[in-house]
């Protein structure tokens, strides 16, 4: 498991996740997220804790910094 420190007031053992939305037709408003709200419900299901979901364009390096950073923080990290 990822070493949460504080975890902005979670217990101490919380499962915690993340989503990294890729996408300039999300930024752009052309398409609607759907799959953080689906997801968020799913891992909650689970006993997972979405704590961050965060959306890049479609540019390699973004991704790539978004993703090692987040993967640092969170025990999981989903991309769609």
């Amino acid at each position: 498991m990822a070493d949460n420190g504080d975890a902005g007031g979670m217990e101490a053992g919380t499962v915690t996740a993340a989503v990294l939305v890729v996408g300039n037709e999300i930024l752009s408003g052309r398409t609607r997220d759907t799959n953080t709200q689906w997801l968020a419900t799913e891992l909650g299901k689970i006993g997972i804790r979405l704590r961050e979901a965060r959306v890049v364009p479609d540019v390699e390096a973004e991704i790539v910094a978004a993703l090692d950073a987040l993967r640092a923080k969170y025990d999981y990290v989903f991309t769609t």
